[in-house]
């Protein structure tokens, strides 16, 4: 029996580890060992939240050790149908600024080595993951960017590489090339981690500076790490005020692609 019930689940990213006040933690103990930290649980709008920093609460775990099969799990036996997944990116295009946010509606895939199912067998599992983001999530989160007057692109493609180092220039240029908007070493498995225990996602990319195959070009101001910190600070301002907005406002419905990934899913010998 689950003891705390949540309706929505928030991965934090990096210096984003306050967002619930006067709240509670929740120790989960999973089949995949230590989740990143307890799951915060409090209130957003009368709704019940989970909060968990995916990096830990030192930020301690770099994005190729995190335990996202943990992390998801915590939050789905916690309740929560909905998984809201901001994080830190860097712009892969010049029309996408620091400062900005993008809805992303679909995500590749360059790490190597993460664990990124739950269905190891004997029971076969083929989950369907065309469009990886939730299209009720997505629209929700839009309307209310633009309330709050934050500049936000619609939708994008985000590439999630290994990390921890960053991009050489030529991965850089090739990611451009492809016409490809973010990047960003975290999203890849927990999107499809989530889908996996249907819960229905949202990412939210907090364009922190322009990736390092723009450098080059001369309408591109050279990234510093001032600047870098400065708009980290203010997106994570504006990404606090939007998901106080967004919390309430979801819709959270049953019928939904992502709340119905296993049906037909399995493969069965009879």
């Amino acid at each position: 029996m689950v003891e705390t019930q949540i309706d929505v689940g928030i991965f934090g990213g990096s210096g984003f580890y306050s967002l619930l006040a006067d709240a509670r933690e929740v120790k989960v103990d999973t089949p995949y060992g230590e989740p990143s930290a307890p799951v915060v649980v409090g209130e957003i709008g009368g709704r019940n939240v989970g909060f968990m920093p995916r990096h830990g609460v030192r930020h301690q775990l770099p994005p190729h050790a995190i335990n996202y099969r943990a992390n998801l799990w915590a939050m789905h036996h916690l309740g929560a149908t909905d998984v809201i997944m901001p994080c830190a990116a860097g712009s892969l295009q010049k029309d996408v600024a620091p400062g900005s946010f993008v809805i992303c509606d679909q995500v590749v895939d360059r790490t190597s080595g993460r664990k990124d199912t739950f269905y190891d067998g004997p029971e076969t599992t083929h989950i369907t993951f065309a469009e990886p983001y939730d299209a009720e999530m997505r629209e929700v989160a839009i309307t209310a960017a633009g309330k709050l007057g934050i500049t936000v692109h619609e939708r994008g493609t985000l590439v999630v590489i290994q990390g921890p180092r960053f991009s050489t220039k030529a991965e850089s240029k090739w990611f451009s090339a492809m016409g490809w908007k973010v990047i960003n070493m975290t999203q890849y498995p927990e999107v499809v981690l989530a889908r996996e225990l249907e819960m229905a996602a949202l990412n939210i990319s907090l364009i922190t500076d322009y990736d390092v195959g723009l450098e080059d070009d001369p309408d591109v101001e050279p990234v510093s790490h001032a600047a870098v910190v400065e708009v980290f600070s203010a997106n994570n301002a504006k990404l606090r005020d939007l998901l106080f907005d967004i919390v309430p406002a979801l819709p959270l419905s049953a019928d939904r692609p992502a709340r119905r990934a296993l049906e037909g899913a399995r493969f069965d010998v009879h």
